[in-house]
């Protein structure tokens, strides 16, 4: 990274160290914007999209059946951004099958995303998005993973940068503030966060994103801390009543653009850019929230039906809530949630199994587990496939 990589329009100021090597200092939010019509339609856009998703999210009996999944969804896609190799089905049956399935290094870097947001959805209903919180959601998310080394829970006390494998810092692509930058650049953030502003929502969400990247206050895990704010963010302003806006999957299909965007504002203060990148985001990945959720909601009346038509008990309806919590089940994990007899639990799986809900997927007489395949092909498959 070097000064010539810049223009005077740039969002910051470059610092050149003693170890002959720049750095960049974000400027301090918020931006002066120029509101062109490109901005101004991706935020209708927005605004529409999350106010339709805000409604599913109220108007549902049980909102349940939309959170489990979509978070295990948006801790598969974030964790991909960062070169996990992870998928769904192994994030499930570690979930549903611990004893079987050891985990490995990067189902347990999912995992620790999971427990990171679960952690921070509750930590947000008492306690205001801080310095403290962050740190709080990296210990976790860094706990006994790749990068555990990395001082998890604690901003970084020397410097780091952005770069090909065996870049050097006078290589590097980018290089964040400085260690001693920190404090003055994450308190000014901190600030940002919790002002009155008059700006919309959505506007400042983009802000606090690219503001956060750019100060990359962790050796490790800075980009998946980031994402899983925006979720917090959302939630903790009222702007949704229930988590269930992710951006991963849009920014790891526009992998590139994503990376490009944040790039350019540093680069040459292009602000109304990457916000309208971050609003048609928003757009994007609230119609698929919708059209998921509406999917989800549809495939329970339909297998509760189904039950309806094969047995007046209710154990098998009641074991079908716990398969949108993980639509992998044992006996004896069915027996722990149901608090029956291992045989009964086996009883109630074969009675879903014969309405094909569910199917085994091992092949063996013991140990084995079964899947509410339809379930996961809703979670994971895309969209336009369902449809």
């Amino acid at each position: 990274m070097q000064p010539s990589d810049f223009t005077d329009k740039r969002w910051g100021r470059l610092m050149q160290m003693p170890e002959d090597y720049w750095a960049f200092v974000p400027g301090e939010l918020p931006p002066k914007l120029v509101w062109n019509d490109a901005l101004v339609g991706a935020l209708s856009d927005a605004d529409r999209g999350l106010g339709e998703l805000a409604g599913v999210g109220r108007n549902i009996p049980n909102p349940h059946l939309l959170i489990w999944p979509f978070i295990r969804r948006e801790a598969v896609l974030s964790s991909k951004i960062e070169g996990t190799q992870s998928t769904i089905n192994d994030l499930l049956l570690f979930e549903a099958t611990p004893e079987m399935h050891p985990l490995v290094s990067d189902v347990h870097e999912v995992v620790n995303y999971v427990r990171a947001l679960d952690y921070g959805i509750e930590r947000v209903k008492t306690f205001p998005i801080s310095s403290r919180l962050i740190c709080e959601l990296h210990e976790r998310l860094m706990d006994g993973v790749r990068g555990e080394n990395m001082t998890p829970g604690k901003y970084r006390t020397s410097q780091n940068w952005i770069g090909p494998a065996g870049y050097t810092l006078n290589q590097a692509s980018y290089v964040p503030p400085p260690p001693a930058e920190l404090p003055d650049t994450l308190s000014a953030l901190e600030k940002f966060i919790h002002h009155d502003g008059k700006r919309p929502p959505l506007i400042e969400l983009a802000m606090v994103h690219y503001q956060f990247e750019a100060i990359h206050p962790f050796l490790d895990g800075n980009g998946r801390i980031g994402r899983l704010l925006i979720t917090l963010l959302l939630c903790k302003r009222d702007i949704l009543p229930q988590p269930l806006l992710y951006l991963s999957g849009y920014f790891e299909k526009h992998r590139e653009a994503y990376a490009e965007h944040l790039w350019q504002v540093s680069r040459a203060g292009k602000w109304e850019d990457w916000i309208t990148f971050f609003l048609r985001g928003v757009s994007e990945q609230s119609l698929d929230a919708i059209g998921r959720a509406k999917l989800l909601v549809a495939l329970r009346e339909t297998f509760l039906s189904k039950c309806r038509e094969q047995t007046s008990s209710n154990a098998p309806a009641i074991l079908l809530d716990e398969l949108f919590q993980n639509p992998y089940i044992t006996a004896r994990g069915a027996s722990e949630l149901m608090k029956i007899t291992a045989k009964a639990a086996q009883a109630n799986i074969t009675k879903l199994c014969k309405i094909c809900i569910l199917e085994e997927t091992t092949g063996r007489k013991r140990d084995r587990v079964y899947v509410a395949r339809k379930i996961i092909d809703v979670v994971n498959n895309p969209l336009d496939t369902l449809t």
